[in-house]
């Protein structure tokens, strides 16, 4: 059965392609500046669309609450990348009311987060449907951040399911028993195309992953009580931190903190390699740059796997990877606009 549902999405999931690479309409749209630097072609961005027809394919939530709610936050990535939404502000405040209408309706809850403090407020109804809503908010955002490489967003989160794969926990979060395996097929197609340059996420497909691992993780860390959350926050560190630091640093530029820039740590490192290995094609800095960050994460993952119960080590895990981050990150930093002047 499950050859037979792999053969099935290989061969659904190229036929998705060849007919979203026919979408015309995507070419006549302009690249942002923040999508020229590693090369000059125009990619369609049509990830999303391929990610959500193949989930409803294959019915991977069934017909539940979540994959309405898909629907609606792809179409607020879609329309952007189509550039009929252009406004960060508005898209961000549409964000959140689907997101605290989802929470309210899903009657999704967070009531331990072992800091007491905090805990005391999550047993307040309206604060915890706040305070998870934020969450979400923060993943779903800072997964479009770090959407700037290729196999970047993807290589990321087929790690996190390499690791709930390796948990000898509960993973039965949704009826379909095949969610995962029929989720990595589609995944590592995506990967594929998008690693060879046919196709790029998008807003509609990074906002997608966001939610739809948010969810994932919340259910996840809800039946297996035994876990810390603080390794949940592990396993999103990546695009949570990139979020608040591209936040905190545009505020100090005084430049919007939703607006786009070429200054994520992905794209330094890129610029980096580039300018070392001078590889005639910018594409073999562009996947090396996305492995190398994904090999770290992957290997504090499987660390912090291995301590999952203990809150103490997850916060000292996540406070090793501010640290790396930031040092690598103001190096990086120094030597793009030191020494290339640009």
């Amino acid at each position: 059965m499950r050859y037979i549902e792999i053969i099935s999405i290989f061969f659904i999931s190229f036929t998705i392609y060849l007919f979203l690479n026919k979408f015309k309409i995507f070419y006549k749209i302009k690249k942002d500046h923040h999508q020229n630097f590693t090369h000059k072609d125009f990619i369609l961005p049509i990830g999303g669309y391929y990610l959500l027809v193949s989930l409803i394919i294959f019915n991977l939530l069934t017909i539940s609450l979540e994959i309405y709610y898909l629907i609606l936050i792809f179409f607020i990535g879609a329309l952007s990348d189509l550039k009929k939404f252009n406004s960060p502000k508005l898209r961000l405040i549409i964000q959140s009311i689907l997101i605290l209408l989802f929470i309210y309706q899903s009657q999704i809850q967070i009531l331990s987060t072992r800091i007491d403090f905090l805990d005391n407020l999550l047993t307040n109804y309206y604060f915890n449907i706040f305070f998870v809503s934020f969450c979400l908010l923060i993943v779903i955002n800072g997964t479009n951040f770090i959407d700037g490489l290729n196999g970047l967003v993807l290589t990321y989160y087929l790690c996190i399911i390499f690791i709930l794969f390796s948990s000898g926990l509960n993973i039965k979060i949704f009826e379909n028993e095949f969610f995962f395996i029929q989720l990595i097929g589609i995944l590592s197609i995506l990967l594929v195309l998008n690693i060879f340059n046919k196709l790029y996420l998008g807003d509609s497909g990074s906002y997608l992953l966001g939610f739809l691992f948010s969810v994932i993780l919340i259910k996840f860390y809800l039946i297996n009580q035994s876990i810390s959350p603080f390794f949940i926050i592990l396993l999103l560190w990546y695009p949570c931190f990139e979020n608040l630091f591209s936040i905190l640093r545009k505020y100090k530029y005084r430049k919007s903190p939703i607006k786009p820039d070429t200054k994520h740590l992905h794209q330094l490192l890129f610029y980096f390699l580039d300018s070392k290995l001078k590889f005639k094609n910018k594409l073999v800095n562009n996947n090396l740059s996305s492995f190398l960050i994904n090999f770290f994460n992957l290997i504090i993952f499987i660390i912090g796997l291995s301590q999952s119960a203990k809150t103490n080590i997850q916060i000292f895990l996540i406070l090793i990877n501010v640290i790396t981050y930031l040092f690598i990150y103001s190096r990086l930093f120094k030597y793009r606009y030191r020494n290339l002047k640009k």
